[in-house]
C-alpha cells in the first residue's frame, strides 16, 4: 500500500507540533502540510494531493465542520477536539475517527491503524465501478477510462474502445472516482494517467483532444509537479 498523505489543521501550535511528531512515527503516513490556518489548508488542497486530514473542530476563522462541507467527501478526516460533545456531528461526514485532546500516542496509533484499514479497503474497491447504460449494468475499470463528458442530464464515459451514456452528473462522478481523475473543464473530467501532453487550450489524450479552461490548466499543472 502506498503512503497516506496527511494534512494537519489546528489553530493550536502545540497541538500541531504534537500531531506532526505522531504522524512522523507512523511508517505508512506521510506528512505533506500542516498549518494553524484553515484557509491556508483550503488553498493547499486545491493544488496539491492529500488523502487524510487531521482537523480540529473548533477554530476561529473556520470551524472543522464547515471546512469539511467546503472540501467535500473526496478527502477523509480524523477530527481532533477538546470537547467530546462536538465529535458526533463530524460523523455526518467522511470521518474515520476522532481524537479527544490531549491525544496520547497509544490512542493515535489505534486511530492510524483504523485509517490504514480504511484506505486499504478503498484501494481495493476503487479499482472499478458499475454503471447502467443501454439497459445493462457494466463494470468499468477506472484504469480504462480516458475521460468523462457532461451532456445535459447525462455523462459519457469514454474508454479506448467503448462509450457509456449514463444518467448521472459530472459532480457525482467526481465523488466516485479516485484522485487520479481531475476536472479540466466545466464539462470534462480526465484520467491524468492518459495525458500525452498539455497545451494552452487543450489536453491531448491517446485518442482525443479535450478542451481545458485556464484556471483548470493551472490546477492541473500544479498537481503534476
Amino acid at each position: 500500500m502506498k503512503k497516506i498523505k496527511c494534512i494537519i489543521v489546528d489553530d493550536e501550535p502545540l497541538a500541531v507540533s504534537l500531531l506532526e511528531k505522531y504522524v512522523e512515527k507512523i511508517p505508512f503516513f506521510e506528512l505533506v502540510f500542516s498549518t494553524e490556518n484553515p484557509i491556508l489548508a483550503l488553498e493547499y488542497i486545491q493544488t496539491h494531493d492529500a488523502h487524510l486530514i487531521f482537523l480540529d473542530i473548533q477554530m476561529p476563522e473556520l470551524t472543522g465542520i464547515n471546512f469539511m462541507k467546503i472540501v467535500g467527501e473526496k478527502k477523509k478526516y480524523i477530527l481532533t477536539t477538546a470537547y467530546s460533545e462536538y465529535a458526533l456531528e463530524g460523523y455526518e461526514h467522511n470521518i474515520i475517527d476522532y481524537l479527544l485532546k490531549p491525544v496520547s500516542f497509544e490512542r493515535f496509533y489505534k486511530c492510524a491503524l483504523k485509517a490504514q484499514e480504511r484506505f486499504s479497503f478503498h484501494e481495493e474497491m476503487e479499482s472499478h465501478f458499475f454503471v447502467k447504460s443501454s439497459g445493462q449494468q457494466h463494470r468499468i475499470n477506472f484504469n480504462d477510462i480516458h475521460y468523462i463528458e457532461s451532456i445535459k442530464d447525462y455523462v459519457n464515459i469514454r474508454t479506448a474502445d467503448e462509450e457509456y451514456i449514463v444518467l448521472d452528473t459530472l459532480k457525482s462522478m467526481e465523488n466516485q472516482l479516485s484522485e487520479k481523475f481531475i476536472r479540466i473543464h466545466k464539462s470534462f473530467i480526465i484520467n491524468v494517467d492518459k495525458i500525452k501532453s498539455i497545451g494552452p487550450k487543450k489536453v491531448i489524450l491517446p485518442l482525443h483532444e479535450i478542451p481545458i479552461g485556464e484556471n483548470y490548466r493551472i490546477n492541473l499543472l500544479n498537481t503534476r509537479k
